[in-house]
């Protein structure tokens, strides 16, 4: 009796009857306001994070058993060379006179080795980059929560598997192999985190501090004996990091002079470092060679996302076990037109997945495979018995199969075995089948079928790791949008119960007792529960599945809402109605095209501009339709430009800072006798536009700077980071008036926004402020048109004023086109100025103002402020809208969630597992940014609440007394 009494007063709190929400006692609707709140929060963060759960969980396992070929390695010591951020057409291609600009390795290619072209996988960074290239697997996307110079997760690596491995580079990648060794035998030799400087004057002097720190460690072991000892030790690697490259394609952009001088710097040192190896071992001839890159780079010095340039790496190897070079006269399997490009048609290619060069350094070495690695072994690149080959193969396919196997036995433990349904291309008869029939093909010296088996074997065990990893995908998607489902209605049902003029009677679903009701979310709450404990599931699936219940009885005890629809339904428009239906639903998919084509923006802005004119506005405001139609079709360009980051232009970021004093003065001119302005305010506009002023002048002072390599200056740094610093502080000295306030908030947003800008997209603050005002003013001509009473002149409005209750009006349906203008201006400021959603929007340059030198936080948070700065733009708007308009901020704020979830809904379904890399990342991470925003916009409407409404007063008149 005691548990039903405590849950039922549960679901009593959590459905937040509506009626309650009506109460005049305004600390009951404050707390109740609150309550919804904080519920809606925690449950959108729980569908957040369901995705997490769903599509970003760790494909490794643990517990295999390293897996070693029994032969004899033809290497005892392997070298890799990683040249960071080189794109494989700047290493192959030829200078115009026919010679290359790695004259090395191009000799290399032609005469004593194997090459070809390494395809890396999307994220294109450093780290999943060599994580792929050390340990033989793609890096998953929940290592993004571990930072960037961490281990993800432990996992295993080709160094870990040897006897020593001596690493010299970046402190950002080598020590993450460090720690991630068993034992003491991985050393690293790293240079200060301060030295990745995009403002350097030399970026490559990285590299030459990775060569020089070499050589002098190898003349060391001439008088070292105990060093000298481990060097002649087999199973050895030494691992070269060479980011100079990458920091100078950052600082310079890949077709610049410095990145391409660069590579003839590397290839020299590359040429100096072999011939002191074979000195060293007195040219033994078991010394391995492998010179790759992690990633490439785009034209506009970028990297993380899947274009061609980022996602071809150049791959030469060469010495010991390595092919020489093998000279074709058939046309090659490739319809790329890269080896008519680089002159090599004539030389075998060999192209690998990056995870395929893990196994491949083992074999060479003889050191057991990584257990996680799911790399296949590139045969064409080894220069050994087919006895070798074989073995070398079964070697790989065991090492897969074991993961496979603990993979089947986990999900089996976990799982009912009347739901169990097994891979069936390998189950565990098959696994047996295929491992007898490759000993024996091995012991009949039949190699090339082993060969062929073993592939066969390995890619039946990497198709059944990903179906036993993604087993439960279905059954968790299924609670999700459950309770996705269940949600939305209820915000739906709570918006018609208190904010709609509905015909309310006494029905039958309300006389129910709800005692039935709640019995009910008691079994299945149990049921649900019983059936997670048999399986052993995490704790985060039983919120998932149980979260549904509690939705789905606010929806059920709020039923009657439904009733009162239908007995309404003969007084409400319903032609106009299904219209708005229509154009919602119609605007809404229009939004979810947006994210895959950003032009659709444009198309959207261009229908906007025309509501004026087909709404009969024109006729009673043609100077502020006429405004609003030609601010929709100037910010309509800025979703057809190309990319932030690709043409820099200094001077545009100049005039776009003249273009908001210009416009800033306009308007205070302009309203100077509508409002009087108190001469403390007149002085903080005028500083404020001075700031400006300075702010659009700092970036070309910077870029002038930068590029006659004299860093970057302190006083351009200092101005920066007070800027920054101060821009939500300053328009708190600003008047409450609604206008003045704006102003101050603009200016002061624009400012930091002009710092943080290398083109064009500092131009989209000016213009969207431009739209912004104008839609305020216009919506004041639809309320007047609409015979709304009361309406409060916009400069005489104040963001303090205590908004009066009585005058808060219910909803039209018009609110839900004002809610759908919120909605779509949000995404146009998330989208206007590049994809977001694809990492290689983000350009170094675009934080130079602030800082130089390499640090991934500092960096990516100054381009998330770059990003949130639109979006505080037209959350002010829309605050004052909602003043402006005297409705409700809960009701026009739970429309605008609907309208959200409908997208997240829409994007949960889309999210794919088939495909490219990158087309799976991109579906999800268009879920992640529409789940993102909704609970962003949840906490930045309390962040300009207090930004329009508060004020900050640093010292009061003194108060004398008689």
């Amino acid at each position: 009796m005691s548990v039903h009494i405590c849950l039922s007063h549960f679901y009593s709190v959590f459905s937040f009857p509506p009626w309650l929400l009506c109460r005049p006692s305004s600390v009951l609707r404050k707390m109740r306001m609150i309550t919804f709140l904080l519920v809606g929060l925690i449950v959108h963060v729980v569908f957040f994070l369901s995705i997490f759960d769903i599509y970003f969980t760790s494909p490794l396992v643990h517990g295999m058993t390293p897996q070693v070929t029994p032969l004899a390695p033809p290497a005892s010591r392997l070298v890799l060379v990683v040249a960071d951020g080189l794109r494989a057409d700047s290493l192959f291609t030829l200078l115009p006179n026919g010679s290359s600009r790695a004259p090395y390795l191009r000799s290399v290619i032609e005469e004593k080795g194997t090459w070809g072209v390494s395809h890396t996988r999307v994220p294109t960074e450093s780290r999943p980059g060599h994580v792929a290239l050390i340990a033989g697997f793609y890096e998953d996307v929940s290592a993004i929560a571990k930072g960037w110079k961490e281990n993800p997760v432990e996992f295993d690596s080709v160094f870990n598997e040897t006897r020593h491995t001596w690493c010299w580079g970046s402190p950002d990648i080598l020590p993450m192999f460090a720690k991630g060794a068993s034992g003491d035998h991985v050393y690293t030799h790293t240079y200060p985190a301060g030295e990745e400087d995009f403002a350097s004057t030399d970026a490559s002097r990285l590299d030459t501090w990775v060569f020089t720190q070499v050589k002098s460690f190898f003349q060391s072991a001439k008088s070292n004996s105990s060093l000298r000892a481990s060097l002649l030790e087999d199973e050895n690697v030494f691992f070269l990091h060479l980011l100079g490259i990458d920091t100078n394609g950052h600082a310079h952009r890949p077709m610049s002079q410095e990145y391409l001088d660069n590579i003839g710097l590397v290839d020299t040192g590359v040429t100096e470092l072999v011939s002191m190896i074979e000195d060293f071992f007195d040219h033994d001839g078991r010394t391995a060679y492998v010179f790759t890159s992690d990633h490439g780079m785009t034209n506009w010095g970028s990297h993380g996302a899947g274009h061609p340039s980022e996602t071809l790496t150049p791959l030469v190897v060469w010495g010991a076990g390595v092919h020489s070079a093998h000279k074709v006269t058939e046309p090659q399997p490739y319809s790329d037109g890269f080896l008519q490009d680089w002159k090599l048609e004539h030389l075998r290619r060999v192209d690998v997945n990056q995870a395929d060069i893990a196994p491949l350094m083992a074999s060479l070495i003889g050191v057991p495979f990584p257990v996680n690695s799911v790399g296949v072994l590139p045969l064409l690149y080894l220069n050994n018995s087919d006895h070798f080959k074989a073995e070398s193969m079964y070697t790989n396919a065991i090492q897969v199969l074991e993961q496979y196997k603990i993979k089947m036995t986990q999900k089996k433990e976990t799982t009912l075995s009347f739901l169990f349904t097994p891979y069936q291309l390998l189950t565990e008869s098959k696994q047996s089948e295929f491992i007898h029939k490759a000993k024996i093909l091995i012991q009949l010296e039949k190699y090339k079928d082993t060969i062929s088996l073993c592939r066969s074997l390995i890619a039946h065990a990497l198709e059944g790791l990903a179906y036993y990893h993604t087993y439960d995908r279905f059954f968790l998607g299924c609670s999700v949008v459950l309770g996705f489902v269940g949600w939305t209605s209820y915000v739906v049902l709570v918006i018609l119960k208190t904010h709609a003029n509905l015909n309310r009677r006494p029905s039958l679903l309300r006389q129910i007792p709800g005692h039935a009701l709640v019995r009910l979310c008691l079994c299945v709450t149990v049921v649900i529960t019983v059936f997670l404990l048999i399986q052993r599931s995490p704790v985060t699936y039983y919120v998932y599945c149980l979260l549904p219940v509690p939705l789905w009885y606010s929806v059920l005890k709020e039923s009657g809402t439904l009733t009162d629809l239908i007995r309404s339904a003969p007084s409400l428009p319903l032609w106009k109605c299904f219209g708005y239906f229509v154009l919602v639903s119609f605007g809404i998919e229009l939004l979810v095209v947006s994210f895959f084509h950003r032009a659709m923006l444009t198309v959207g802005l261009a229908i906007l501009s025309l509501w004026p004119f087909l709404t009969g506005l024109f006729g009673k405001a043609k100077f502020r339709s006429v405004s609003w139609c030609v601010g929709c079709l100037c910010l309509a360009a800025f979703p057809l430009m190309p990319v932030v980051g690709r043409e820099p232009n200094i001077h545009l970021v100049t005039f776009a800072g003249l273009l908001a004093i210009f416009t800033s003065a306009c308007y205070l001119w302009s309203s100077r006798q509508r409002t009087t302005l108190h001469p403390s305010d007149r002085q903080q506009f005028v500083t404020q536009m001075l700031h400006v002023a300075v702010c659009a002048y700092i970036p070309s002072l910077t870029h002038s700077s930068l590029q006659q390599k004299q860093g970057l200056p302190l006083f351009n740094q200092i101005v920066s980071w007070t800027t920054l610093a101060s821009s939500m502080l300053v328009p708190l000295l600003s008047s409450t008036r609604l206008f003045h306030r704006l102003l101050s908030v603009f200016l002061s947003l624009t400012a930091t926004y002009l710092l943080l800008s290398t083109g064009s997209e500092a131009l989209f603050p000016p213009v969207l402020s431009w739209l912004m005002f104008v839609w305020i003013n216009i919506e004041q001509e639809a309320m007047l048109a609409q015979g709304v009473s009361g309406r409060q002149e916009l400069s005489t409005i104040d963001f303090s004023a205590n908004i009066d209750i009585a005058k808060i009006r219910q909803l039209k349906l018009d609110d839900i086109r004002r809610s759908y203008f919120f909605v779509f201006f949000i995404i146009t400021a998330f989208f206007g100025t590049g994809n977001i959603a694809s990492i290689n929007s983000f350009d170094p340059a675009s934080v130079y103002c602030f800082l130089t030198v390499f640090n991934p936080f500092i960096m990516g948070g100054l381009m998330m402020w770059k990003v949130i700065i639109p979006f505080i733009i037209v959350m002010c708007t829309f605050e004052t809208i909602q003043v402006a308009t005297q409705l409700s901020s809960r009701s026009l704020f739970l429309i605008v969630l609907v309208i959200s979830d409908l997208m997240a809904l829409h994007f949960f379904f889309l999210v794919q597992d088939y495909g490219s890399w990158l087309d799976i990342g991109t579906s999800i991470s268009h879920y992640v940014i529409v789940m993102s925003m909704t609970i962003f916009l949840m906490l930045l409407s309390v962040v300009t609440h207090i930004l329009t409404s508060q004020r900050l007063i640093l010292w009061r008149p003194k108060m004398h007394f008689p």
